[in-house]
């Protein structure tokens, strides 16, 4: 493995990360499904483009029930996906480029092919092997209701019986049963697997639902107190850290032990949390003696509104600031709808609703949708901390809200009894090139269908093109490279209503003009615009960037 000694152990506290989506990026044996010789043969794209890391979604042995969030074993590749010598040589390759390599990490649950848990159906009620899990009698009189009314994630109930009479819990889908980190031998797998990784080259981890690993086990389990409610709406209901089994207080135990084995290596692996919370309890997984980092999804959840973007970045900043963390901005990744799409919904559009219609109700201008992401991707670069980028975002690429019913993947659509579409829109195989059977993504058809206008997103039609979406992502990173300089923002005190300004340092300004009509331009130089600027205005839905 490569010497990491000598890399900078703060890179990470302004970097800018793509996430790539293993199964959509690149298909190199032609079979349909992305894999990591793929993503090795289009590193020097994430290279060209500026990024300073990938994090790679789940790779391991899966039976896809949830994207491959459902882990057969955790050390180890997908055969699909290839080999631990493929992804050994995916690391060489990003580290001779320069690249940083992050990868997910899934603790809450693991597949119901886990061999721990295919033994704990079958050792029964009572045995060592059911402890590494939370299986429960139910109630009633013959044991035939749930334990809790606690629902999933994905709809129903929490719970599922097994032949026995036992029910286990599974937040997510039935093939993801929940461990329990009572369980000493989970935490000690879990160490193990963090340096199995970390040994391999691996400069970070991103931690999947990182908020629900601790629970309240107690007997009896508490309910949430109403049928059907989310664990989410159910958080206001409970003293913060007290919920039944989300953002617990005790979840932090679990993250300071691993901060030490994280800061074993030279130099330190970083890590950042995947906590839905409110801000301020979310900021306490970002703390340097726990992760490090929490993703702001306040940012990503906020409408195109000047007011309430303001808001949510004065509130971030302070809030990472005072746990002594970097903050964390997004605008898209596998579980949204694209914010080339997204941004241009109506507030308060119901997405589920909008998908179900393909799109059509309401519809959504692509080209003012684009125009509109260009603008918040220029404002979010410019913004202290890291940036968290979603493959095919750098096309500009949109929801694909029209997939057929019939080619979804995504379990949410048959555990909501096809009432919810899911998130297959924004997990579609990338175009790399303006023909072929998928757009260049591999030697035949892809996993899910790409629409025709695709062609005209491909990395072929905008590579080199001046004006481009992917060349603005290229500039937009070698600048803001050369521009940073510390953590800090200043924002401007005279701007006109619907526009953000703000300084950072070197005199470095951004300018984003979130209204509907033109601004006047302020004074200095031009240093790259979202969108072409009209005789010294800065139109709407248009982001400056100024020395």
């Amino acid at each position: 493995m490569p010497d990491l000694s000598s890399r900078d152990p703060n890179w990470w506290r302004q970097a800018v990360v793509y996430q790539v989506y293993p199964r959509s990026f690149a298909d190199a044996d032609g079979d349909g499904l992305g894999d990591l010789k793929g993503i090795t043969q289009r590193l020097t794209h994430l290279a060209a483009l500026g990024v300073d890391a990938l994090w790679l979604s789940p790779f391991y042995p899966s039976e896809l029930a949830d994207g491959g969030y459902d882990v057969a074993d955790y050390r180890d590749v997908d055969p699909r996906l290839g080999t631990l010598d493929d992804f050994d040589a995916m690391v060489d390759e990003a580290h001779r480029l320069g690249l940083k390599v992050m990868v997910d990490i899934v603790p809450n649950h693991t597949s119901q092919q886990h061999v721990w848990f295919r033994e704990a159906l079958h050792a029964g009620p009572g045995s060592p092997a059911r402890e590494r899990y939370v299986f429960r009698d139910g109630k009633g009189a013959k044991g035939e209701l749930p334990p809790t009314d606690w629902q999933s994630v994905f709809g129903g109930s929490a719970w599922r019986r097994v032949p026995d009479g036992q029910w286990y819990l599974h937040l997510f889908t039935p093939e993801q049963p929940d461990l329990n980190w009572d369980n000493e031998e989970v935490r000690a797998d879990f160490r193990t697997t963090l340096r199995f990784w970390s040994d391999r080259g691996v400069d970070g981890f991103r931690v999947d639902v990182a908020h629900a690993l601790a629970k309240d086990l107690s007997e009896p389990l508490r309910d949430l107190g109403e049928p059907e409610l989310s664990a989410e709406d159910a958080l206001p209901r409970f003293a913060p850290g007290t919920h039944p089994f989300y953002d617990r207080d005790e979840v932090h135990e679990i993250y300071r032990d691993w901060r030490k084995i994280l800061d074993a290596y030279v130099p330190p692996r970083m890590a950042v949390a995947e906590a839905w919370v409110p801000g301020a309890r979310r900021a306490r997984y970002a703390r340097p003696d726990e992760l490090g980092q929490a993703f702001n999804f306040e940012y990503l959840q906020a409408s195109w509104d000047a007011g309430e973007l303001k808001q949510v970045i004065v509130d971030s900043l302070a809030t990472a600031r005072a746990a002594g963390a970097p903050a964390t901005w997004v605008l898209s990744n596998h579980d949204v709808v694209r914010h080339a799409s997204r941004l241009m919904l109506p507030p308060g559009t119901d997405d589920n609703a909008w998908l179900l219609s393909g799109g059509t109700s309401p519809t959504v201008d692509e080209p003012a949708g684009l125009r509109r992401a260009r603008a918040a991707t220029l404002l979010m670069l410019a913004l202290p901390g890291s940036s968290y980028v979603y493959q095919g975002e750098e096309l500009g690429l949109p929801e694909v809200a029209e997939l057929p019913v019939e080619v979804l993947q995504d379990p949410v659509w048959q555990q909501t009894g096809h009432t919810s579409k899911g998130r297959d829109g924004c997990r579609v195989p990338l175009p790399w090139t303006t023909t072929g059977p998928s757009y260049g993504f591999g030697a035949g058809a892809a996993w899910l269908p790409q629409p025709a206008r695709f062609a005209s997103y491909a990395v072929e039609a905008q590579d080199g093109v001046e004006g481009s979406t992917l060349e603005l992502y290229r500039r937009a990173l070698r600048l803001r490279r050369k521009l940073l300089a510390g953590e800090e923002l200043s924002w401007a005190e005279d701007s006109p209503p619907g526009v953000l300004a703000f300084a950072r340092g070197d005199g470095w300004r951004c300018v984003a003009n979130l209204s509907g009509t033109a601004v006047p331009l302020p004074p200095g130089e031009v240093l790259l615009s979202s969108a072409p600027l009209d005789d010294g205005r800065i139109g709407p839905d248009t982001t400056v960037w100024l020395a």
